[in-house]
């Protein structure tokens, strides 16, 4: 959306400096809907244009940038206001793209293999979907298929190539080699079966591409057949493999689709730099745009209204996913198994070690965990809070003591705490009772933190009712402005740390067809000395 409206603000450049001043409030250029207008934003747009301030024409000014944001919703909400290119549109943009753009086709394919695996991996789990056929055509379209091929390796994925009419251009050779040093299996056309359903998961469609022409000659009819059969004659089987087209289904007539009705019926479209005509005929359930590198001067020059890619992906689902019935919705999990023989004695340094494996994954907050409460009434209460440090004593969070957990906790100090790392197909739950943490403890957590997060836990009263969000923002600038100065923050009297000391723990391993790993520790004396006990607990 960034690229859009920088794109109307400049065609309103001349206009905006005739007239005598501008002034403007700190208000944002970019955001991600409309509603998100708003003076609390970062961005200033004055010295963007260079021009002076007054405040009766920035609400004109910004009104007209809300405007344009509505707009935006509106396209990325309605597949139907989204711009469709002819045969011959296509082709212009790629000549302006490598011609006056310097853009090198290395670069373009590279960019649009990259967007077909992110679309793929963003429908298709490599847990579930793991073993991927690329069906590669002698064109730039089949480069952009071996280009997808290299980074579905990267993300987990099984590639298989399957490329009859080998290009010998150096491009398409050094694309053959990286996948070669990769170990991905090329497979000839005697090497695939005829029922392509039992061998892969996923079929990647990159035969022919928009400037294709004509019908389709061996190999390539035969393949395409294969691809249309499956369709066909899926139901006689478990689960037909899911089957992507890259910009074009092969063998449909780029502005008309599918003539014949008996062509290919993709599960899934990547489209490239915007969608070809042919793309309205399309009826599957996920419609992807990728290819990110369309600049202001093409969307101008050709009147592109198109999606706005949300933060740093690469693709963009068109229309809204289809609807799933939630009942359908399961996952057969794939993880080593986890043995008692294999795991420590202690569950605090298992715990470690867990917490070691989500570290290294890179999983975003691996120390959120969900933690329980009761008050006296007997009603359990959940929320996410962030672990801020365990050892054999037990695992510490902060918050204030006045909230609706610290209540509860006062009137029944046992908790439960559950942490969850969907990547690695793991839980932990940890259960026993809680106490505050020391004065001491507190005080030095607290100013460890950011300056702006010790403001924050003074100006919340949590879980009280407040009449708006003004009233939080005021307090804060209040307080932002009196410790301006850098002086210390004092502590609120209401706010410090909990710590769980564990009386029971249990893990967790994800397991096929449901029989799920886990092992809970129940702590035990011998000889006066504190010893957990492993059970195994089905599942």
């Amino acid at each position: 959306m960034l690229t859009i409206l920088l794109s109307e603000l400049y065609k309103m450049l001349p206009l905006l400096r005739k007239g005598k001043r501008m002034s403007c409030l700190v208000t944002p250029v970019l955001l991600p809907s409309s509603s998100a207008v708003t003076a609390s934003h970062h961005l200033f747009l004055p010295r963007l244009l260079g021009l002076r301030p007054n405040i009766g024409f920035t609400r004109k000014f910004w009104g007209s940038v809300r405007g344009m944001a509505t707009k935006m919703d509106s396209i990325q909400q309605n597949p139907e206001t989204i711009s469709h290119l002819n045969q011959q549109e296509a082709a212009q943009i790629d000549e302006i793209l490598m011609g006056p753009l310097s853009f090198s086709v290395e670069q373009l394919m590279e960019l649009a293999g990259l967007s077909v695996a992110a679309a793929i991996a963003e429908v298709y789990k490599p847990s579930e979907y793991s073993r991927v056929l690329t069906i590669c055509g002698p064109g730039n379209n089949g480069g952009d298929g071996l280009v997808a091929a290299r980074h579905l390796y990267h993300f987990g994925y099984k590639p298989f190539i399957c490329y009859p009419k080998h290009t010998t251009k150096p491009l398409y050779n050094g694309l053959v080699t990286q996948l070669e040093s990769l170990s991905v299996p090329f497979l000839s056309l005697e090497d695939l079966p005829r029922d392509l359903s039992d061998s892969f998961d996923i079929l990647v469609d990159a035969m022919f591409g928009f400037s294709f022409h004509g019908s389709p000659r061996p190999p390539f009819d035969d393949l395409i057949q294969r691809l249309v059969a499956l369709k066909i004659n899926g139901d006689t089987h478990q689960k037909s493999p899911a089957i992507i087209s890259i910009d074009i289904p092969s063998g449909w007539h780029v502005e008309e689709g599918d003539l014949s009705g008996e062509g290919i019926k993709p599960d899934m479209l990547v489209s490239l730099t915007a969608p070809k005509l042919c793309a309205k005929r399309f009826s599957g359930p996920h419609h992807f745009l990728g290819g990110r590198f369309v600049p202001p001067s093409i969307r101008n020059k050709f009147n592109l209204q198109l999606p706005a890619y949300p933060g740093t992906a690469m693709c963009v689902r068109i229309g809204k996913p289809p609807k799933i019935d939630i009942s359908s919705l399961r996952e057969n999990y794939i993880s080593p198994a986890l043995l008692e023989e294999e795991v420590t004695a202690d569950p605090f340094d298992q715990f470690q070690k867990w917490f070691d494996d989500a570290m290294a994954a890179g999983l975003k907050e691996p120390n959120a965990m969900a933690l329980s409460t009761t008050g006296k009434d007997g009603k359990p209460s959940s929320r996410i809070v962030l672990l801020k440090g365990f050892d054999k004593d037990g695992f510490v969070w902060y918050t204030n003591y006045e909230g609706s957990k610290g209540q509860q906790i006062a009137q029944n100090p046992h908790a439960a705490l559950l942490f969850y790392w969907d990547d690695l197909n793991r839980q932990v739950r940890i259960e026993g009772p809680v106490q505050k943490v020391s004065d001491k403890e507190s005080e030095q957590y607290f100013h460890s933190r950011p300056r702006g997060s010790q403001i924050g836990a003074i100006v919340s009263q949590q879980s009280t009712v407040i009449p708006g969000r003004h009233v939080l923002l005021d307090e804060y600038k209040q307080l932002e402005t009196k410790y301006s100065d850098g002086s210390v923050i004092p502590k609120p009297k209401h706010w410090g740390g909990y710590r769980l000391k564990p009386e029971m723990f249990e893990f967790w391993q994800g397991q096929k067809s449901r029989l799920h790993d886990r092992l809970r520790y129940i702590p035990g004396t011998v000889d006066g000395k504190t010893l957990w006990r492993i059970e195994r607990l089905a599942p």
